[in-house]
Parts: C-alpha cells; sequence; structure tokens
C-alpha cells in the first residue's frame, strides 16, 4: 500500500486539500494530514487544529516533527493564501522537499504551491501548471496551456480548486494504476 502525507498550514485552501485526501482514502491509500507550524506562531499552542483559508477548521492526523518522511511515497502540497506562503516558511518541510527532489521521489502540488518548488528551482526544464497568478514564480519551467494536471517525472503539478479532482485521481493513478483511478471516478461520477 502506499502512503502519502498531505501537508496543512494555516490558510490552506480546503477544497485542494481536503479533496486529495478523500480521494486517497477511497483507494486505500494510507494519508496522513500533517500541520505545519506557522514560522510567526510556532508556540501557539494549537496542537493538531489548523485552519483553512476559507475558517473551516479540522485536527490534523500528525505534526510535521512526527512525521516519517523515508515511509512516504508522496509529499503532497495544498495551495491556498497563506497557507502556500505558510508552507514555504517552514524550513523543516522545505529540507524534505528538496530530499525528495535529489532522491526523485514523488511531490505533488496545486494551486499557489507549485510556486513553491518554482522557486526553489526545481522546475527548471520541466512542465509545470500552477494558479494563472502563481505562474511567474515556476522558473524555468514550460507551462502547457489548457492543461489541468501535468505530470513531469517525479513531480506532479495542477491549476487550482476547479482541477482538485483531476489532480487527486491523478495521484491516484501515479501510485496505485490508472485502472484504480478509474474505478474511483467511475465510482463518485466524476467525467473529466
Amino acid at each position: 500500500m502506499s502512503r502519502i502525507a498531505v501537508f496543512f498550514a494555516d490558510g490552506f485552501e480546503e477544497i485542494e486539500a481536503l479533496t486529495v485526501v478523500d480521494i486517497c482514502r477511497r483507494a486505500e491509500i494510507e494519508t496522513d494530514v500533517v500541520r505545519v507550524p506557522v514560522k510567526d506562531a510556532e508556540n501557539c499552542g494549537c496542537g493538531h487544529r489548523v485552519t483553512g483559508s476559507h475558517g473551516i477548521a479540522l485536527r490534523a492526523d500528525s505534526l510535521l516533527e512526527e512525521v516519517d518522511f523515508d515511509a512516504l511515497d508522496m509529499i503532497v502540497l495544498p495551495g491556498g493564501m497563506p497557507g502556500t506562503k505558510n508552507l514555504e516558511s517552514c524550513e523543516a518541510l522545505t529540507e524534505q522537499i528538496r530530499r525528495f527532489d535529489k532522491a526523485e521521489r514523488r511531490i505533488a502540488a496545486i494551486c499557489a504551491a507549485p510556486g513553491i518548488l518554482g522557486r526553489m528551482g526545481l522546475l527548471a526544464g520541466r512542465k509545470a501548471v500552477s494558479h494563472p497568478s502563481a505562474e511567474e514564480a515556476l522558473s524555468g519551467a514550460e507551462i502547457p496551456q489548457g492543461e489541468e494536471v501535468v505530470v513531469s517525472g517525479h513531480i506532479i503539478t495542477s491549476r487550482g480548486m476547479g482541477t482538485a479532482m483531476a489532480f487527486a485521481l491523478k495521484i491516484v493513478e501515479v501510485l496505485e494504476g490508472k485502472e484504480k483511478a478509474d474505478a474511483i471516478a467511475q465510482a463518485i461520477c466524476y467525467r473529466a
């Protein structure tokens, strides 16, 4: 069974993050919701509680410091503001992203979050997409027009909330195969 972690920082885009969690759990992918601390609020006492950009609060499964990155098959970064900025400001997370990239282990990012990878220099020479407002951060990437989700080597990127279902199903396809992704799409009445 594959195992992923979806990283939630305060200000995450709820639909992007929770769609991945829901679809991957339906696919029987072990999916961990991980709270990433906000740089200016490291000792906020929030524990596992994290709040999205539209005020939806939830309890994460784990805290960042509890994650066994060696056991993961993929890191998933949802977008949203200021969630994306909060993910990027977490040095412990960006160190792991660099480590995953160097080892060509899978990374997925949606909406503004591909900009994190772009600013880190991880998209140069790759195809990648993001929310149109974040495209300038995709340094050195080829941006295919009209594509909702792009797989380029070990990196998956997607445009935004409206592409969250396609993004989640692509994660399932990459980890568990097209047949599994198609079965889930059919079960939930999703049409591409």
